[in-house]
């Protein structure tokens, strides 16, 4: 992926994550206890989608910055980092699919799903099988 789309389609996501967070913020749940939990559960996504984000965009950097400790956490840290943002882009594909009815949405960012209809077995593939057999456009 061209890294000039990637700005793109980041800055396209954390506009959509601001937009649903400040419809989730909006919302008054009274004495609704459903629409108070789903608010909360909105607003948790919405952070969990950006600690993704930093993580693909940033983490490796945020990384070498800080003091590497000798231990098992300092280790596994070290070992995340060094993925490749290449191996890691995939993620923003994956989260920027659900705003694609979104006017602003690049058609290329839409995945193209590939054969699983030959595939015995369960009707309905599981979602690590789905993910497995996507293809961007824009590889």
């Amino acid at each position: 992926m061209r890294q000039e789309n990637f700005a793109v389609m980041m800055e396209f996501l954390r506009a959509r994550l601001h937009e649903d967070k400040t419809v989730a913020q909006a919302l008054k749940p009274g004495k609704n206890q459903d629409v108070e939990r789903l608010r909360d559960r909105v607003l948790a996504d919405i952070e969990a989608k950006r600690r993704l984000m930093d993580w693909v965009e940033e983490y490796p950097q945020a990384l070498k910055d800080t003091e590497r400790r000798v231990s098992l956490h300092g280790l596994t840290r070290q070992v995340i980092a060094g993925v490749s943002q290449d191996l890691r882009t995939p993620v923003i594909y994956e989260l920027v699919v659900a705003y694609a009815d979104h006017p602003d949405f690049h058609p290329e960012w839409k995945p193209i799903e590939v054969g699983d209809q030959d595939e015995p077995g369960a009707d309905e593939p599981s979602a690590r099988s789905r993910a497995g057999n996507r293809v961007h456009q824009n590889r």
